[in-house]
């Protein structure tokens, strides 16, 4: 193998990487148990670290339940991948089809509170996200029809 062949490797690897993004879930309550999308649920008694891949159009629908308590449902809050717009833009713009938003770094589930947190860094202050009707409705959907 040459070293272009080696270089394209890398390269190709480094960009399918860049699509991803990895986030720590975690929970109020250690009984929570919560489903993203298709993935199987996850027990929140520890934090668990995740990673997703980044996404334009799409959503990460979740269910979150709790023993005694009705299914907290909605979707999961993205950020917006300012830095990928500018790389798209610049050197491949079918890209931004696919990789402007991903998970933010960190999320906490209350489904007493029927809220969802999320913040960038470790140390920030958290931001509070409670799913419209809407969104309820749409997760809802998504679950059942997904059975």
């Amino acid at each position: 193998m040459n070293a272009k062949h080696v270089l394209a490797v890398a390269v190709t690897a480094a960009l399918l990487s860049a699509c991803t993004a990895t986030t720590s879930l975690r929970s109020t309550d250690p009984d929570l148990a919560i489903k993203i999308n298709q993935d199987a649920p996850l027990v929140l008694k520890n934090p668990v670290s995740k990673t997703y891949k980044a996404t334009s159009f799409g959503q990460y629908r979740f269910r979150a339940e709790k023993p005694g308590m009705e299914p907290m449902y909605g979707l999961i809050p993205l950020k917006f991948n300012s830095g990928y717009l500018v790389a798209d833009i610049l050197f491949f713009a079918p890209a931004a089809f696919y990789n402007l938003r991903e998970v933010y770094p960190f999320y906490e589930f209350d489904v007493e509170k029927g809220e969802v947190r999320y913040k960038k860094n470790e140390a920030d202050q958290w931001t509070v996200y409670k799913p419209t009707p809407a969104e309820v409705a749409r997760a809802q959907a998504y679950f059942a029809n997904a059975k």
